[in-house]
């Protein structure tokens, strides 16, 4: 019977699961992490053989060459080539625009009659008589 209920879980996971995990994954992130860690195993006991005064030549040899390796790869990433890249000028305005007043304002002034104008602050201003 045992046999049987692991066929139906893995024919069910076929089916669906790889899908259901990653919305798991996306949607429950902290669930997705609880699940990961209830897979692992719970007592995990990791003991020195030796190291590396029990390897033999070969062994060395071989580990020297993995290490050579990935070395070289990290050093391709760590000494990427700089590019220097001309930045656009900035825009400037020209003086004259710069002391010419804005084409609305100035229209706003015309019709309602010039004054000095301060800087808002963001309010606007209740009715007369509220």
């Amino acid at each position: 019977m045992n046999g049987e209920f692991i066929a139906a879980l893995l024919r069910d996971f076929r089916h669906g699961g790889p899908a259901a995990i990653a919305k798991v994954r996306k949607n429950q992130p902290a669930a997705y992490c609880k699940l990961l860690t209830l897979l692992c195993p719970r007592d995990v006991k990791v003991e020195h053989s030796g190291g590396v005064k029990a390897m033999s030549d070969e062994q060395l040899e071989a580990a020297i060459e993995a290490i050579q390796v990935m070395l070289e790869q990290q050093a391709k990433v760590i000494e990427g080539t700089a590019e220097t890249v001309a930045l656009p000028a900035p825009d400037v305005v020209p003086d004259d625009k710069a002391k010419r007043p804005n084409k609305v304002m100035d229209a706003a002034d015309t019709a309602v009659g010039a004054r000095k104008r301060r800087p808002g602050k963001g309010r606007v201003p209740s009715p007369a008589g509220t």
